[in-house]
């Protein structure tokens, strides 16, 4: 069982940066380590993703170059660097994590969730 605990979100505003952290326990049930996000209305959509061992990543296209996934095995810690904030970033962000191999994209993918954490970005 692995239980994922995210902390970090807030109110910034555009062109901002902000840190994600996501703090796992039972981490040895999971091969990956992903970031969603949930804006009113819409389907929860892929952010990034991680391996916790090589540290391989993947990025959606709407974020790439501007947001950062990484990990601290030593901690059980992922992160979600995020810079060049906009109004479109505005989410609720969610931890998850994977047991098998292979890199996962859809959330049905994960097996495990954490609550999320409000991301207001105004502009």
């Amino acid at each position: 069982q692995v239980q994922l605990v995210e902390s970090g979100g807030g109110l910034v505003q555009a062109g901002d940066s902000l840190r994600l952290s996501c703090a796992a326990s039972g981490r040895a049930f999971s091969r990956y380590a992903g970031w969603f996000r949930q804006a009113p209305g819409k389907e929860r959509e892929f952010v990034a993703a991680i391996s916790w061992g090589l540290g391989d990543t993947r990025y959606a296209d709407s974020v790439k170059g501007r947001f950062t996934i990484s990990r601290d095995n030593a901690k059980n810690t992922v992160y979600l660097q995020m810079d060049s904030l906009n109004s479109e970033d505005t989410a609720v962000y969610y931890c998850a994590a994977k047991r098998y191999y292979g890199f996962g994209y859809i959330a049905d993918d994960y097996d495990y969730w954490g609550q999320g954490t409000q991301v207001t970005v105004s502009s």
